[in-house]
């Protein structure tokens, strides 16, 4: 007997908790690559030609979702409507489809899982396959003007990727996941590739980028716009809050700096000059200074300053490690939490010589490294002097709260589990 056989199938009536529990629990795997299933059932629910909406599909190591927040925003500032499909959520399943920056209501969600389940008929979906349809079918349904897809994971086999998109954005290239995508950074490169399109425009982000990228974009005839070749960026030496941005297509003088990362801005306004080369200056300034999104360097307290960012992966701790420097002089005093398949004694070692003591937890979940494991990663003894473990982020926060100062820095750290679970303290 399968499982789904066992379950009770929920309805228009039940609640958002009830969908989300069996979607879960009906596919044996949280992650099964492949197209094959989610496009026979996308093919039934009438989503993939999502025409006349332009797509945007955003693949990248890190840096994806402040991309879609920042392109997103100067979008909405510009009045077009726009959908962003992202994952993972930190608090909220809700967060995953967001029309017009506002997250999905629940039954708009149940309205769209109903129509999936009733369609899929014996195809197995995995939960990121089913949000993935149920994203498509609200933007479909809500005729928005730009749809923003974020790659979960690779490109090639993701399920954002039955979808041709007008252009694609990729961030970054560097190791994360490799039991799926590869150990090397030429592996990986091609994964994410595999969401360009022929005769499409791929903006790189990746200043570094692997041979593979720049061999399968021959291959498909798409064009590349890369970081440091076809467009640069820099920031304005006397004043540091703004930067300029150069291109044959556009160049922009005294833009605002982002809260968000610059490297991602500078990627957004090059795919701006080739699909909206309309916008304006002060429409892609005004999307800049407003675009912000949860648990990437986000502060929620001023003294002691608390800042949370979900890096866990080494491309995302030298970024971070190289924002704190901002704070060089004062304590930093770090509450880190990480799945043990994550590359942690690369991160830890990263951050090492900034943090002046670690507080290690354990997190609640089958794939969470223990605090002890985390305790033993750190690069030397020195470290393991300035270390305090804890079985939870709740006992961490209150340990750290007990003998922090108003002028510590605070850096909760280390995956989507470790913020989302501070953020609901």
């Amino acid at each position: 007997m399968s499982i789904e056989s066992k379950m009770t199938v929920p309805n228009q009536q039940s609640s958002l908790h009830q969908w989300l529990d069996y979607l879960l629990a009906i596919h044996p795997s949280e992650i099964d690559m492949g197209l094959t299933r989610v496009s026979a059932v996308a093919k039934r629910i009438d989503v993939i030609d999502l025409a006349p909406a332009k797509v945007i599909t955003v693949a990248g190591t890190n840096g994806k979702g402040t991309t879609c927040a920042m392109l997103a925003a100067i979008l909405r500032q510009a009045d077009l409507s726009v959908g962003v499909y992202s994952s993972p959520h930190l608090l909220q399943y809700n967060e995953r489809v967001q029309i017009n920056q506002q997250d999905a209501s629940d039954d708009s969600l149940i309205e769209a899982f109903s129509a999936i389940e009733t369609a899929r008929g014996d195809i197995s979906l995995t939960f990121f396959e089913y949000a993935t349809l149920a994203g498509l079918y609200l933007f479909k349904a809500a005729k928005v003007d730009v749809i923003i897809l974020e790659v979960g994971l690779g490109g090639r086999l993701d399920a954002t990727n039955i979808i041709d998109s007008t252009a694609t954005i990729l961030t970054s290239i560097d190791l994360d996941h490799q039991e799926y995508l590869g150990d090397t950074r030429e592996l990986v490169g091609r994964e994410k590739a595999g969401i360009f399109r022929p005769n499409c425009v791929a903006i790189i982000g990746e200043p570094d980028l692997p041979m593979s990228v720049t061999e399968y974009a021959d291959q498909t005839h798409t064009s590349l716009y890369r970081v440091g070749h076809e467009f640069h960026y820099h920031k304005d030496q006397n004043q540091p809050a703004l930067w300029h941005f150069e291109s044959a297509q556009q160049s922009y003088t005294d833009l605002a700096v982002p809260r968000l990362p610059l490297a991602n801005a500078a990627s957004v306004v090059a795919l701006l000059s080739h699909i909206w080369p309309h916008i304006s200056q002060q429409h892609i300034n005004q999307g800049l200074q407003q675009a912000q999104l949860a648990g990437r360097l986000e502060q929620v307290s001023e003294q002691p300053l608390v800042l949370l960012d979900v890096a866990h992966n080494p491309h995302a701790a030298r970024y971070l490690a190289q924002q704190l420097q901002v704070y060089k002089g004062r304590r930093i005093i770090a509450l880190c939490g990480m799945l043990k398949d994550k590359d942690i004694k690369s991160v830890l070692a990263t951050l090492a010589a900034q943090v002046s003591h670690w507080n290690m937890v354990s997190l609640n979940n089958p794939r969470g490294a223990s605090a002890q494991a985390l305790c033993q990663a750190l690069p030397n003894d020195d470290c393991r002097q300035h270390v305090s473990e804890f079985t939870d982020i709740s006992s961490a926060w209150q340990a750290i709260q007990a003998t922090v100062n108003a002028n510590d820095v605070v850096i909760v750290f280390g995956s989507f589990y470790t913020v989302a679970g501070f953020k609901s303290l």
